[in-house]
């Protein structure tokens, strides 16, 4: 990552994931007037006068705090510092300086990195309110007067920021990443995996169901390639959900789905199976996307002979509507079998990216309509004239026939069948229209 990095900190409710927001052109992070919204490290990317930086969102640092999920947010922000070239201390005119403000001040400076101060919620224009000139006390230099709802005074803090930051000329090469969204119910390990791909404290892991609420990207380089993970809140039944803070997080999760090129579908081995993890799978599904099925905490489960078959045959009735997916038995806690959900994740998104020649794709159909007629009403018969493949992710292939109506559904999957034996395609759905020759 040859951008330098500016972390955003601060006490909790202080407008950090506004500003956030604001400084990237993205409602990415989720704003809430509840205290302790933000929990894990949002990333996103900020330019500035030509030149891209990136911007970490952290959650707000109780320095006193002794509850457990606090306690890994200051961590999560603890390791957002260390990774900084430089750091916004962000603080609210409205409440004026409090107490928690120089406890976070003394802990920034103990990490030597440049700070600029930004006090938020100046909302009128002209001369600040009297409580801006108390941050002067917090011994960081002149503050900057911002207000992150309205924009103003952002670009005065980036001028700031900028001052502290060396950019490099040269730019990042590479093939582009492969989108991976990490779904399922809560506590189905989704944050324990990105963490051990990452070898590191990505994202905050605790059995409390609901943890992870924003939707987390990591970049990872490895032998496979190059993935960017999203970390997605766990999604529960409809009728659970009580809170507006789990709708945003939820509706975050949908839009990592939408973005993503495969998706990995968390199933908490030691549950079994829900109705709840089909319904997750099916909203990836209905996306069009490339899917595989990972059956985590398997180092969990007392296993015999016998156990993972009888798994995969529950695996096969549940999910039948995409059979299509790979399964994969992984532990996130020791890393068995993470190389084989890498290796299916490659081999997914190749197969959704596939392009295959009208040439071979119509010698194909004529073997499969000899070797089973095309159904019949009436006397009339389907003829099918010819296919194409009209786009990729998923694969769609157009049919050109002389009557839709005859083209029964059982026959549409008796020639889905014919192209995934020809061509593989394992881990992506395939899309057919059908159009009757002379449709537009």
């Amino acid at each position: 990552m040859n951008k330098p990095v500016i972390a955003i900190v601060g006490r909790p409710n202080v407008g950090k994931s506004t500003l956030f927001n604001k400084l990237i052109g993205q409602r990415v992070s989720i704003v809430d007037d509840t205290p302790g919204v933000t929990r894990d490290r949002i990333y996103g990317e900020v330019e500035w006068c030509g030149k891209t930086a990136m911007v970490i969102d952290t959650g707000g640092i109780e320095p006193k705090s002794d509850d457990v999920i606090l306690e890994q947010m200051r961590r999560q922000a603890e390791l957002a510092i260390d990774t900084a070239n430089a750091i916004i201390l962000v603080t609210d005119c409205k409440s004026g300086m409090v107490a928690t403000d120089a406890d976070v001040a003394q802990m920034l400076q103990k990490s030597g990195k440049p700070i600029v101060v930004c006090v938020n919620k100046c909302d009128t224009v002209g001369e600040p309110d009297m409580a801006f000139y108390e941050f002067y006390n917090l011994g960081l230099g002149d503050p900057v007067q911002v207000s992150a709802v309205h924009g103003h005074g952002t670009g005065d803090l980036l001028d700031a920021v900028y001052e502290h930051l060396t950019f490099s000329d040269e730019e990042e090469e590479g093939e582009d990443a492969v989108n991976v969204a990490v779904i399922g119910k809560p506590n189905a390990g989704k944050s324990s995996l990105i963490n051990k791909i990452t070898s590191s404290e990505r994202c905050i892991v605790s059995d409390i169901a609901g943890t992870t609420r924003d939707s987390i990207d990591t970049l990872i380089e490895n032998s496979y390639g190059r993935f960017n993970f999203t970390d997605t809140a766990g999604l529960r039944r409809q009728s659970r959900i009580y809170d507006d803070i789990e709708k945003y997080s939820i509706l975050r999760a949908k839009m990592a789905i939408e973005r993503s090129d495969v998706c990995v579908i968390m199933i908490d081995a030691t549950e079994g199976i829900t109705e709840q993890d089909t319904k997750v799978a099916g909203l990836a599904h209905e996306a069009g996307k490339a899917c595989i099925l990972a059956v985590n905490k398997w180092d969990a489960v007392e296993k015999n002979d016998k156990t993972m078959s009888e798994f995969k045959k529950k695996l096969d009735a549940d999910f039948a509507f995409m059979s299509y997916a790979p399964q994969v038995f992984i532990s996130a806690k020791t890393g068995q079998r993470i190389d084989r959900l890498f290796e299916a994740i490659v081999a997914a998104n190749e197969n959704a990216s596939l392009r295959i020649r009208t040439g071979m794709l119509n010698e194909l159909l004529a073997q499969a309509t000899t070797r089973v007629q095309p159904p019949s009403d009436k006397g009339k018969r389907l003829k099918i004239y010819y296919m194409t493949q009209a786009s990729v992710k998923p694969p769609t292939f157009v049919f050109f026939c002389n009557n839709a109506e005859l083209f029964h559904f059982s026959y549409q999957r008796y020639l889905e069948n014919r192209i995934r034996e020809a061509f593989g395609l394992e881990g992506t759905p395939i899309r057919m229209i059908i159009r009757e020759r002379g449709d537009k």
